[in-house]
């Protein structure tokens, strides 16, 4: 049995398949391809479109504490009930919905463990159907700015002996790309990684099945990169979200006391002006 820092921050596949219908619990998939849900979802799961409805749009932000509770209230979800988020890809994105839920003030949620990828694999049941449930009002606990980082203090931090995460793939910390291979390359901001920073792929805390790793190995993982739990740590990526898969890990998983996740990543750090790049 894994033993986490917060093992109430998982929810295992077994477990949940015993509590569909439970009143008590409200499933919600959130994917990069927003599509995927359509196709076929855990029974009972409602879906969130984290580009149009999580992100305060046309801004670069999320959306506000009030706007995500009228969101999961008009999905049927209270505040009574504990969210439990799944998604594709090692959860990539549902990780990102949970620490922007936390962020904003979101107490009872919990991930899936290993998410799509390890229900499927376990062939257990999917629907198409989208539950009907009525209008609920969701109130909200304390928000968490503190599990935030906004780039003044990035660009101070660079270089400066801080504990820091680039959790991209080899290629996009060491500028050969600026994205994912299935992502567009042609982008504003210029190759490279903030200096000092350690890369720590993302995928690398996960298995195979999309569940995540032992405490020892997640441990020996991060510390053997000098990534410890004594000190401030900020994690990045491109645009944030496989930075929260991280954060998750380091807080939840082994419980770091100061983990921030900078959002604005290399999409917001890699176009500024004049502040430090290294490549290779």
């Amino acid at each position: 049995m894994k033993s986490y820092a917060n093992p109430h921050a998982l929810m295992g596949t077994s477990e949940l398949e015993s509590r569909l219908g439970d009143p008590n619990h409200a499933i919600v998939e959130i994917d990069e391809d927003t599509s995927a849900y359509h196709k076929g979802h855990i029974p009972g799961a409602v879906t969130f479109d984290w580009q149009h409805e999580l992100h305060a749009v046309p801004r670069r932000d999320f959306v506000s504490s009030e706007q995500l509770a009228e969101l999961l209230g008009s999905r049927g979800i209270g505040s009574d009930q504990t969210i439990i988020l799944y998604g594709g890809n090692n959860n990539w994105f549902a990780a990102y919905a949970y620490w922007l839920f936390r962020l904003r003030g979101v107490e009872r949620v919990r991930l899936l463990d290993g998410g799509r990828r390890k229900w499927e694999l376990e062939s257990r049941a999917l629907d198409t159907e989208q539950p009907a449930r009525a209008p609920q009002r969701f109130r909200l606990g304390s928000p968490r700015p503190g599990i935030r980082v906004f780039r003044d203090e990035v660009v101070t931090t660079s270089g400066a002996g801080g504990m820091m995460v680039d959790v991209r793939s080899p290629a996009e910390y060491s500028g050969e790309i600026l994205a994912p291979p299935h992502l567009p390359q042609e982008q504003s901001q210029v190759p490279g990684h903030i200096p000092g920073a350690r890369n720590i792929p993302w995928s690398k805390a996960a298995n195979e099945d999309g569940t995540f790793k032992s405490p020892d190995d997640l441990r020996a993982l991060y510390e053997g990169a000098d990534i410890v739990p004594n000190g401030a740590v900020i994690t990045y990526c491109r645009i944030g979200e496989r930075s929260a898969h991280t954060w998750f890990v380091l807080t939840e998983l082994l419980g770091y006391p100061n983990v921030r996740n900078y959002d604005g990543s290399w999409t917001e750090y890699g176009s500024l002006v004049g502040v430090p790049v290294e490549i290779g």
